[in-house]
């Protein structure tokens, strides 16, 4: 048989370990199917050309590089132990790699890699594991009751959390769609994961994981499976709740009385608040093939983080079919000021710089209206002059120059009469923030909606206060 490029790809897309090569400059070349399934990528385009210290995958880059320009010069490594960052997770993996030869001239190098942080964990008895589906629970679903004998649970489960591995949720997945069966596909997103790792721990983030995916696993039993696609993005597949209304109950449930998220988990030295954030679509009715179908839960996801996150965006083709979601990548960021800047600049006052900045405020945020709070303690909207709101004792909930809690509680303590003025619009949370002039308080920005238990993201802060500086100007 000759090899043809449409047989390599098809040998390299098989193999289960993540595969890539590089030029001579260690520049992505090409990768496999495996890979992008690793780092969540729908294609290779955003790493094609660029090297790991350009995509930001390694905590400390140097021994990566010293590693690769190594093999560059002719040698090969085998089974070299090293981190590798993957959404947000420090993971630990094993890489090998050798160069690839023209004649006697190096002109790149290919290599490849396994994920083995479950393993180690394991082997160091991190929590325990816990084993949320059983042999017979696995049975009631006609794609593992064929394999299950020839393949053990401790293959299809993932090792940590005991719900299905990344490629065992993709294999049943892909099951039903070559079987023509309707289901309902999520993926869940635990908010700020990094943060409960960092301040407690990975052994506090693992508690977490293990924590949110039994609770998943228990409000699916019957009707559905849980797996965990990588990190802290874990999915779901149901084949009950199918339709618009069923998977809205369904979601209302499970944001509301599951057990699962919204909860409070409690570590040595700390608690956290768990919440995420969830997007969903279903076979056939939104997409008829895997990939787009995936695609649309990711777009769903990006939606909701935009939305201030702890929350779950179901696909609807006649709102979202069109939409593009707008990353806040860091550089993003800048260019987002930049075009405020210039958008505000012409502006002579306050009412005419938030109005010319209303518009990218309101698709950066996913907001209906941004409102001035003055020194006088009348809150008018920019979009609509005519909503007035009393707020005489804003400045007692703003300690400093930005109020960004996701309840209203402090607010209903400390500003009785902001407070008010807020529930009785139907407002649920808030972010403030402070705007100056010759160091005196000219007044408050207020983005209110009506959502309950809002994120507001650091990004988002970052753009409010950035306004109140071009105000202040």
């Amino acid at each position: 048989m000759k090899m043809t490029e449409e047989l390599f790809k098809t040998i390299i897309d098989t193999a289960q370990d993540c595969v890539f090569w590089k030029d001579k400059d260690r520049r992505f070349v090409g990768v496999n199917q495996a890979f992008l399934d690793f780092y969540g990528f729908d294609s290779d385009k955003v790493l094609l050309g660029k090297t790991d210290e350009e995509m930001g995958w390694h905590s400390d880059p140097e021994p990566y590089r010293n590693d690769e320009l190594n093999v560059l010069a002719g040698h090969s490594t085998y089974k070299v132990q090293g981190k590798c960052v993957i959404r947000g997770e420090e993971r630990d993996i094993i890489a090998s790699k050798r160069p690839i030869m023209d004649g006697n001239r190096v002109i790149g190098l290919s290599g490849s890699f396994v994920d083995i942080t479950d393993v180690i964990r394991r082997s160091n008895r991190l929590d325990g594991n816990q084993v949320m589906y059983t042999l017979e629970k696995l049975r009631k679903f006609p794609f593992f009751d064929r394999i299950i004998d020839e393949t053990g649970l401790d293959e299809i489960l993932d090792p940590l959390t005991g719900i299905l591995s990344r490629a065992w949720a993709i294999r049943f997945v892909q099951s039903l769609i070559s079987e023509g069966t309707p289901f309902t596909y999520s993926i869940v997103d635990l908010d700020n994961f990094k943060y409960i790792n960092d301040s407690y721990g990975h052994s506090a983030g693992d508690k977490v994981l293990m924590s949110v995916s039994k609770g998943l696993a228990e409000f699916t039993d019957g009707f559905g499976l849980a797996g965990r696609f990588g990190g802290d993005e874990l999915l779901l597949i149901d084949v009950k709740n199918i339709s618009y209304g069923d998977k809205k109950e369904f979601f209302e449930n499970l944001y509301g009385n599951s057990g699962a998220l919204r909860i409070t988990e409690r570590f040595e030295g700390g608690e956290a608040f768990i919440t995420g954030t969830s997007g969903c679509a279903s076979f056939p009715a939104d997409a008829d093939n895997f990939t787009e179908l995936f695609g649309i839960i990711d777009k769903m996801l990006y939606l909701g983080k935009n939305k201030g996150r702890n929350c779950f965006t179901i696909y609807d083709e006649i709102r979202h079919k069109d939409i593009e979601v707008r990353k806040l990548t860091k550089d993003g960021l800048f260019s987002v000021m930049h075009e405020m800047r210039n958008l505000t600049e012409k502006a002579v006052d306050t009412e005419g710089k938030l109005a010319a900045a209303f518009p990218l405020i309101k698709d950066m945020l996913q907001i209906k209206e941004l409102f001035f709070a003055d020194r006088d303690g009348l809150m008018r909207g920019t979009n609509d002059r005519a909503l007035c709101l009393c707020a005489e004792d804003i400045d007692n909930v703003v300690n400093g120059d930005i109020f960004s809690e996701n309840t209203l509680e402090p607010v209903k303590k400390n500003s009785p009469l902001f407070y008010e003025s807020l529930v009785e619009h139907g407002f649920e949370s808030v972010m403030i923030v402070r705007v100056r002039r010759r160091e005196e308080t000219e007044g408050f920005l207020v983005c209110a909606v009506k959502r309950s238990l809002r994120i507001w993201q650091d990004s988002e802060c970052a753009l409010m206060y950035f306004l109140s500086e071009l105000i202040e100007r």
